[in-house]
């Protein structure tokens, strides 16, 4: 696999604990903004394919689907409460010249 960074956004457009749906190659992530700093993750919910980017911040960091209430931490991808089980994946990020970069592997 080889790695291709796509600029995703400007920084200015992820909203600090907020969210971004954007499409990077054929795939559908969602930005978060927490502190300051960038994360970026699949916007699919693992469990009930809803998109994460219509869910909820809500406290350490977590990202609540809007579909069914499970919840992920944004800067793992771990599912850290029920009805979700199974992981996200997250995608590296890095800022240059005042843009979003993500990283795919193809």
């Amino acid at each position: 696999m080889t790695e291709k960074w796509i600029e995703a956004a400007t920084s200015d457009e992820v909203p600090e604990q907020g969210t971004l749906q954007v499409q990077c190659a054929q795939n559908l992530i969602c930005l978060y903004r927490l502190d300051g700093q960038v994360y970026a993750t699949q916007d699919e919910c693992s469990h009930g394919s809803a998109s994460l980017s219509e869910g909820f911040i809500v406290e350490d960091g977590l990202i609540e689907c809007p579909l069914h209430q499970g919840s992920f931490d944004i800067r793992t991808g771990k599912a850290v409460s029920v009805p979700c089980k199974d992981d996200i994946r997250v995608y590296p990020v890095k800022i240059q010249d005042g843009k979003v970069h993500v990283c795919i592997e193809e």
